[in-house]
């Protein structure tokens, strides 16, 4: 059985304040693995602790949030373990991640050019006309028209959707083998959102980047990801290939989430999730979705359930699963 590419297992990522005597589990015990040229769908709710796990992959957490315990291993070799200088290294060279809101991962004092060449020169040592010329081939790549003069601007120049595919760009730069994608439509239109889509599978198909793509549309899991983890509360309640989840849902929380998709046409009332995600410094005994959950139990609310295989590669927490 060939190495995968990215290999998560039981991740434990901790958000401690007030001394120490508030501990926000972000992450609790999420395993997974990326399969080169695959993508991979992390979906759930706002707070539920997506971004943070793709935080921890590239070990860029906030201050006060730690890594407590598990494994992060890129082609095998253990990333938790690494020193800072050495995970700098790691970054944009081997894992490379586009943020939400490209004027984020952008400066505003430096150009277009100095920006999507600093992974190429850092990693790959180009310099002068080759660095010049990997930037305008990137820039290319990415469907920016006119890069020699795209270079010399600056971002508050370019249009949302130019920034969100600079930000792609300077993903690419240092030809990373996995790259991480959170939430990277969210403020582009639709028209700009499905060419940004279609340009990242051509990306992919061209280099066999493994992708881990963070969104809350349904649409774009149905479209990009290979497999989907559905996550609540810091963990994943069903994971699995993305036909299995869409047609046979087995975790009432995804299927919820799935029922709550606008169905074109369609005259009935939009279905709703009703209460909100629990604290999660406090989070209830049993299972996390219990209270808003319509076919919860007393075991329901007393015992966790653990995620269980229901058939190959689909997982899924429930005590109601037979």
């Amino acid at each position: 059985m060939t190495q995968p590419l990215l290999e998560v297992t039981d991740l434990n990522t901790h958000y401690t304040g007030f001394g120490g005597s508030r501990v926000v589990k972000a992450v609790d015990g999420v395993s997974f693995t990326l399969e080169e040229g695959k993508t991979l769908g992390l979906v759930g709710e706002s707070g539920c602790g997506k971004t943070t796990t793709c935080l921890s992959l590239v070990r860029l957490l906030a201050h006060g949030a730690e890594i407590v315990s598990g494994s992060i291993k890129l082609e095998g070799r253990e990333l938790t373990t690494l020193t800072g200088a050495e995970m700098a290294d790691v970054r944009g060279n081997e894992i490379a991640m586009i943020l939400q809101d490209p004027m984020t991962s952008l400066n505003p004092l430096f150009d277009i050019g100095d920006q999507v060449g600093e992974p190429a020169e850092r990693h790959d040592r180009l310099r002068g006309t080759a660095l010049k010329e990997r930037v305008k081939a990137l820039l290319h790549s990415v469907r920016i028209p006119s890069p020699d003069v795209r270079m010399a601007e600056y971002p508050h120049q370019m249009s949302g959707g130019m920034r969100q595919r600079i930000a792609g760009a300077i993903a690419l730069a240092g030809t990373p083998k996995v790259v991480i994608a959170d939430e990277p439509t969210t403020s582009l239109d639709v028209t700009i959102q499905a060419q940004y889509l279609d340009l990242l599978r051509k990306l992919q198909d061209e280099t066999g980047v493994g992708l881990i793509f963070v969104t809350h549309d349904l649409g774009i899991v149905a479209k990009m990801c290979d497999e989907v983890i559905v996550m609540y509360a810091g963990k994943a309640v069903e994971q699995g290939p993305v036909r299995d989840i869409f047609t046979q849902p087995a975790h009432p929380y995804a299927d919820a989430l799935i029922r709550s998709v606008p169905k074109l046409g369609s005259k009935e009332a939009l279905y709703r999730i009703d209460g909100q995600p629990p604290d999660l410094s406090d989070l209830p005994p049993g299972c996390s979705f219990a209270p808003r959950c319509a076919v919860a139990d007393e075991r329901c609310h007393a015992e966790e359930p653990p995620l269980l295989e229901i058939r190959s590669g689909h997982k899924a927490a429930c005590w109601k699963l037979d």
